[in-house]
């Protein structure tokens, strides 16, 4: 394979939205959205993430996937409405990876979740498409992710506005001091700080820590990846992040509730 991991997964996601488009068309996809926000339940939902965030205290996002490019599949059968069941009872608000080659997710898995779950939903893909903006708000999700790795600044600052015209919170990633630089262009009001290097897949916890000093504090400031002790959450509530995104420790956990609700008293 040629380039990064990165470059790949956003090649094989072009793929898919070609194939996705052939089945329903970018006009079919945003009437449909613009169907769904004519309900008033729709729009009284917006800005729910962003509260979820903002709210005292640490708030956890937790995630629902079933593998990722670096540790591979996770191999325990989980039962969706069971795992959903959990996160009612624990976290602020969840993520659902909807990626479908390397992260083996769905958007499905998204829709069966905003049919059990009243919290608020993050889409979590690499949004590169406005196709996949209107799919977000079909399939009921509350915010979206913007991966500044993957997205120049106008692109950033375009599917910025349409999230927001969408009614659709955004959590906009970086890694970096220079992305964090190009996220504040867009003055938007969450910023995550992936541990993660989406590029070659390392993980450094300390990220957070290095980057929170370029986070205005009017921002929600999220850490995101490679929690996955008591270690770990006590070092990043000791840096000063709003929220923890947290998906493999849950996934992989027997009991994601009680570790959920020990990692918020720490």
């Amino acid at each position: 394979m040629t380039g990064t991991i990165l470059d790949k997964i956003v090649e094989d996601k072009l793929i898919r939205l070609h194939e996705h488009k052939s089945k329903i068309s970018e006009n079919e996809m945003r009437n449909a959205a613009e169907e769904v926000m004519r309900k008033d339940e729709i729009i009284s939902r917006f800005g729910c993430f962003n509260k979820a965030l903002a709210a005292d205290g640490i708030s956890i996002i937790g995630e629902f996937k079933k593998a990722s490019p670096s540790l591979g599949k996770i191999e325990e059968k989980i039962d969706l409405t069971e795992r959903i069941d959990e996160y009612n009872a624990s976290v602020d608000a969840i993520s659902c990876l909807t990626e479908e080659d390397h992260f083996l997710g769905n958007a499905d898995y998204l829709r069966q979740i905003r049919s059990i779950s009243t919290l608020p939903i993050l889409r979590k893909d690499f949004m590169v498409d406005e196709y996949q903006f209107y799919e977000a708000r079909v399939i009921g999700a509350d915010a979206v992710l913007l991966i500044t790795a993957i997205l120049d600044d106008a692109q950033m600052k375009d599917f910025y506005d349409l999230a927001k015209s969408l009614s659709l919170d955004v959590l906009v990633e970086t890694h970096d001091e220079y992305e964090i630089e190009r996220a504040l262009k867009i003055d938007p009001e969450i910023i995550g700080v992936n541990n993660r290097n989406l590029k070659d897949f390392t993980i450094t916890i300390e990220n957070t820590k290095r980057l929170r000093k370029y986070i205005p504090d009017n921002k929600i400031y999220v850490a995101e990846s490679g929690i996955v002790n008591d270690t770990d959450v006590r070092f990043l509530k000791d840096v000063g992040v709003d929220a923890f995104l947290i998906g493999r420790a849950f996934m992989e956990s027997d009991n994601p509730k009680e570790l959920a609700k020990r990692w918020k008293s720490l």
